[in-house]
């Protein structure tokens, strides 16, 4: 069978209210394009213009054009299902004739936007209008992302991590950092000490290493990619030697802590510490640390 494909008889363009003065976020789209997002928040109201301009002259005929605000999660693995957890709609004309340029104004007040989005490896949780024009042949879509962000209030115990790790008889050490949970802005503060050495160690870094998780057994997904990799001693320690950690989460491309995520993912972080001997082997202790988001001054 031949197949037919009929090019767009109308152009559609969403603007929204207020986005030349709100945060931008730059986001990869389709083909590897940027997209440029203005940044809403929970129970923020999205409001706009939806303009349809009928191309060279001709009018055409619909059966309703609708615009609706949706919450999707897409699985990289499962391409073609989207999973819809918010989806909103208002009609912004009834069937009939379209024989010039129209302009819409619609308003979705107070949305609840439950979780923040996310563009990871294999998941993309995403919130966009589309607006929908229904035709017996040929209908019309056209999305236009947003970027949501989520503020959580401060952990209320904010406890210090304290492990010991070693080989016995050969290596013993005490690491300490000095929270568990860190903003999206905040410091990593802590101390490495030494209690007994005895194997030759080359040098040690530390590592923050993100780790998505998607779906569920047996379709479950773990991928994990290091966001920063950083050498914190070069040389033999002896035993008694403090190693201090300061590292500055500003500068990192992170997101905050995600767990179960609508049933569908789940994004974590850890801190792992490396030691490396002389002969290349490795040592190493990871700490599961949580990300959260403030508002920003």
């Amino acid at each position: 069978m031949a197949a037919y494909f009929f090019s767009s008889p109308v152009d559609v363009e969403v603007k929204l209210e207020d986005e030349e003065a709100r945060k931008i976020v730059e986001i990869k789209g389709e083909k590897d394009a940027m997209v440029r997002c203005p940044v809403y928040y929970d129970g923020e109201g999205v409001a706009g213009q939806v303009t349809v301009r009928v191309r060279d002259g001709k009018k055409i005929t619909h059966e309703g054009i609708k615009v609706e605000f949706v919450g999707s999660i897409e699985l990289f693995y499962d391409r073609g299902h989207h999973h819809e957890f918010l989806s909103l709609s208002q009609e912004l004309a009834a069937p009939g004739e379209l024989r010039s340029a129209q302009t819409f104004e619609f308003m979705f007040k107070n949305v609840e936007k439950q979780y923040e989005s996310y563009q990871g490896i294999n998941v993309k949780l995403r919130y966009f209008v589309r607006v929908q024009i229904s035709r017996r042949v040929g209908g019309v879509t056209k999305e236009r992302d947003v970027w949501v962000h989520s503020y959580r209030m401060p952990p209320d115990s904010n406890n210090s991590i304290k492990m010991e790790v070693g080989i016995e008889d050969c290596l013993h050490i005490e690491f300490e950092y000095n929270k568990s949970k860190y903003h999206l802005k905040d410091v990593i503060v802590g101390k490495i000490y030494f209690l007994l050495v005895r194997i030759k160690i080359k040098h040690m870094e530390l590592s923050i290493i993100r780790r998505e998780t998607t779906g569920s057994p047996p379709n479950q997904y773990n991928e994990s990619e290091t966001i920063t990799k950083f050498e914190i001693m070069d040389g033999a320690p002896v035993r008694g030697e403090m190693i201090p950690i300061r590292l500055f989460l500003g500068g990192f491309d992170l997101t905050p802590t995600f767990r179960e995520v609508n049933k569908k993912f789940s994004t974590r972080y850890y801190l792992n510490l490396v030691l490396i001997d002389e002969e290349n082997r490795r040592y190493f202790k990871q700490q599961e640390i949580t990300i959260f988001r403030i508002p920003e001054n």
